[in-house]
């Protein structure tokens, strides 16, 4: 299918070939008629992305901040191949789309294939032919309304959510300040709410517009028209509202509006424009500033927009559906039109042409539609596969074949997220005897995007066709956690080598589900990405330590810091908690330095927020303190690291510096790293050169199966330790 797409780094736009999104439960495949181009946010968007390095950084102060603290995290080198990563891929464009249902995932009963739906949201209404939309960002359009005027759906809902928070009452005097998209749908459900409006925006066409479709004046900021009508229209008091659907530099409009605002009024933003407030001004009024956020109640969280639930209409009147399903009705019945916004109807093959004349002026338009083929046959499109993993049975033992060095070791990525593309995959493209075969994802732009970066032969959203195609030696799984351990035990019964990054399994069941499957194909070709015992500087630093002959102490502290709101990490209904999802790496680094797998975990949570103390006892009475904790300096070290034995001491600083120290030494100081390395190296290119070398000769894998499961299980076992507020014991795997 096509879609349109922009390279953030270049500023390219392109119409292109992505693989057709899958069905997933919660949500419907839509093939899009119509959609529409958000001329503010979307030609913000483009216009930024044609600026310098030193503009773009400019225009986004706040992702600047999360760049320098990446830096103090994960160093220059690290950070800069992640920055350009992300910049140097294709982003989508669009959010406001109107199309025909044509699958219906699980868990879907208010729509059927082949209704009419309007769809929402940024990740899932795009200009594509065909989107995946969840439950709670679609309504079904009512019955005579044009596809092409339900596809305003998401803006009007964007204007509806930013009226609601002014509270209008029926005779006030509202202020619309800028009459683009957002501007005239404002003014017309003011007055549809029988609120007077009076408008104000530079372009003379655009007042007009908005006087014809019921603003009571209208006319240019820097005149005095608007201000003598808001005081002929309110006795001289001011008006009760002012909204803010204005966009650029310019602190002209929060000026304006506390000129012409009444002692005590509201003045609610709903546009991207400069608010540097007049302290005096709003002050002595004691203005009311309201921000609108997006299309309303919903916006920004998993739990209502990806998982479908709702809130109770008792507690939260309107939600982002609700208002969406409002603001078509409204049209249906005639209480708004947006016929007269409509500036340009573009077909959906020339979409880059339309931005460009857009972003440089020929084309003048308050709104502009994408149109789509009516039939997917004129597309040449088959129906979207849906992506769930078949129940593929082995039996037997399977054996690791022996590849010659000149015949590649073909791999297929499923999931290719930040991860994926910043940790794996640039160790990967380009490496000798490896050929990145198959990516496969459930979003179509981001298979794409790994397709065109890393050279992948195939980008698909068909996980039935990667298992089942024999050339593809392994298969890496580097998707969400909750999905780890499914995929890995139904790739390890289509018999193929599999590395599934952490966590191996977020539950007992789950983990016992992948060791059937390991009994059942026979296969136990599985590694888990538990990479820091692979670290160059680490793997030295243990050398130099030598053996020891007494018990150890291992001290490891884990500076995880905060979360960033609304990271799926928080989804821990889902998605396991932050523990379960990252502690592995620390258990699996402290058992490969005792050399053994622990017999018995304790935990202890500090109360109110995250910080754990995790204890593992180990069969020659050693013992590791893993102090993972989230309320410390966002500037210290991510990760030191402390083993004691014998007279000695082993200390890991953050994988910049190792030293080792030992009484028997002069100078105390055994060996110290000599120089910091240029990068934090963790380990993953050593980890997946271990890795391919044993899918290449068929020999042992990296790590054995019994540490793996010995890791997994005590990393599960934290849970249980902090509900029982005693150690657990650990089984010994087998």
């Amino acid at each position: 299918m096509k879609q349109v797409v922009q390279n953030y780094k270049s500023g390219e736009l392109a119409v292109l070939d992505v693989p057709v999104p899958g069905c997933k439960p919660g949500g419907v495949l839509v093939r899009t008629a119509y959609s529409l181009i958000s001329t503010g946010t979307e030609l913000m968007k483009v216009s930024e992305a044609g600026m310098s390095m030193l503009g773009k950084a400019r225009s986004r102060p706040d992702q600047v901040a999360k760049v320098m603290q990446s830096v103090a995290t994960n160093g220059v080198p690290a950070t800069y191949r992640k920055v350009m990563g992300k910049l140097d891929s294709y982003t989508p464009l669009g959010y406001s789309l109107c199309g025909v249902v044509e699958q219906v995932g699980a868990g879907v009963d208010d729509v059927k294939a082949g209704d009419l739906v309007a769809c929402a949201g940024n990740e899932h209404a795009l200009h594509a032919e065909l989107n995946w939309v969840p439950k709670n960002l679609y309504t079904p359009v009512p019955d005579g309304l044009a596809p092409r005027h339900a596809a305003f759906g998401t803006v009007g809902s964007i204007a509806m959510q930013g009226v609601r928070q002014g509270e209008p009452q029926l005779g006030e005097v509202a202020l619309v300040i800028g009459l683009g998209l957002i501007g005239q749908l404002v003014v017309q459900l003011l007055t549809a709410a029988g609120v007077r409006v009076v408008g104000a925006d530079p372009d003379p066409t655009r007042c007009e517009l908005a006087e014809r479709l019921g603003a009571a004046a209208c006319g240019d900021p820097a005149s005095t028209a608007v201000e003598a009508a808001v005081a002929e229209l309110t006795g001289g008091h001011g008006v009760d509202q002012v909204f803010l659907a204005a966009g650029g530099g310019s602190n002209q409009p929060v000026e304006l509006a506390a000129r012409l605002a009444r002692d005590r009024g509201r003045v609610v933003d709903i546009g991207k424009c400069r608010l540097d407030l007049p302290w005096n001004a709003y002050y002595e009024k004691e203005l009311d500033v309201r921000f609108s956020r997006s299309y309303g109640p919903g916006r920004y969280d998993p739990a209502y927009e990806l998982e479908g639930r709702d809130y109770p209409i008792g507690y939260v009147r309107w939600t982002e559906r609700r208002n969406l399903a409002c603001f078509l009705d409204l049209l249906a019945r005639g209480s708004v039109d947006v016929e007269p916004l409509v500036s340009h109807i573009a077909d959906f093959d020339d979409a880059v042409e339309t931005y460009r004349s857009l972003k440089d002026g020929d084309l003048k338009a308050v709104a502009v539609l994408f149109r789509y083929p009516e039939q997917a046959e004129e597309q040449g499109e088959s129906a979207a596969p849906e992506v769930s993993v078949p129940e593929v049975r082995r039996t037997g033992t399977t054996v690791a074949p022996v590849r010659s060095a000149k015949t590649p070791v073909r791999l297929a990525f499923v999931g290719a997220g930040n991860y994926a593309t910043s940790m794996l995959l640039p160790h990967l493209a380009g490496r000798e005897g490896v050929e990145l075969s198959t990516v496969v994802t459930t979003t179509a732009l981001s298979a794409a995007n790994a397709q065109r970066k890393f050279g992948f032969a195939e980008a698909t959203t068909d996980l039935d066709a990667v298992l089942g195609d024999k050339s593809i030696d392994a298969v890496f799984v580097v998707t969400r956690h909750s999905s780890h351990a499914e995929l890995t035990r139904q790739a390890l019964l289509a018999g193929k080598t599999v590395f599934v990054e952490k966590p191996l399994a977020l539950t007992e069941d789950e983990l016992a589900g992948v060791l059937a499957a390991v009994e059942e194909s026979g296969n136990d070709r599985l590694q888990v990405g538990f990479n820091r015992r692979f670290a160059p500087l680490l793997q030295e630093a243990r050398k130099r330590f030598g053996a020891r002959t007494g018990p150890a102490s291992l001290r490891y502290l884990v500076n995880a810091g905060k979360l960033q709101h609304g990271s799926w990490y928080l989804q821990q209904g889902a998605e396991g908690s932050r523990f379960v999802g990252e502690g592995g790496h620390f258990i699996d680094t402290a058992s490969w330095l005792l050399d053994a797998d622990p017999v018995s975990v304790y935990a202890t949570a500090a109360p109110g927020n995250e910080d754990l103390q995790v204890v593992l006892r180990y069969p020659d009475g050693s013992t590791a303190t893993i102090s993972y904790v989230t309320t410390g300096a966002a500037g210290f070290p991510k990760e030191t690291l402390d083993l004691i034995a014998d007279g000695k001491v082993l200390r890991l600083d953050d994988f910049v510096r190792a030293s080792v120290y030992s009484d028997g030494t002069v100078g105390r100081k055994q060996w110290v790293s000599s120089r910091l390395p240029k990068a934090r190296d963790k380990g993953q290119n050593a980890e997946l050169a271990a890795f391919i070398k044993a899918v290449r000769t068929g020999g042992p894998m990296p790590v054995p199966l019994e540490s793996l499961v010995a890791t997994t299980s005590a990393t599960l076992a934290v849970r249980a330790g902090l509900a029982g507020g005693a150690p657990v014991t650990l089984a010994r795997a087998r």
